[in-house]
């Protein structure tokens, strides 16, 4: 018989990249390493979609930042 206080994780919220969120049994348990990476995936996409958008609504910055990115990459010794 299910415990009426643990919902099921078919109850448990969507996340927003649509997967359900598992809990864990107690709040200081460590975090597995694949839930490691799931959330720094997570956080390297909004990252990239932050950059991507900051880049659209400011493109002299955005310009002026892929020159000088270039100009490190030119300048930089292997």
């Amino acid at each position: 018989m299910p415990d009426p206080e643990r919902p099921n994780a078919r109850d448990a919220p969507d996340t927003p990249d649509g997967r359900q969120r598992r809990e864990r049994s107690t709040p200081d348990a460590p975090e597995t390493d694949a839930e490691r990476r799931r959330r720094r995936a997570q956080f390297l996409r909004e990252l990239n979609e932050a950059k991507a958008l900051r880049d659209r609504v400011q493109p002299r910055r955005a310009r002026a930042a892929r020159m000088r990115q270039a100009m490190r990459m030119r300048t930089f010794r292997w």
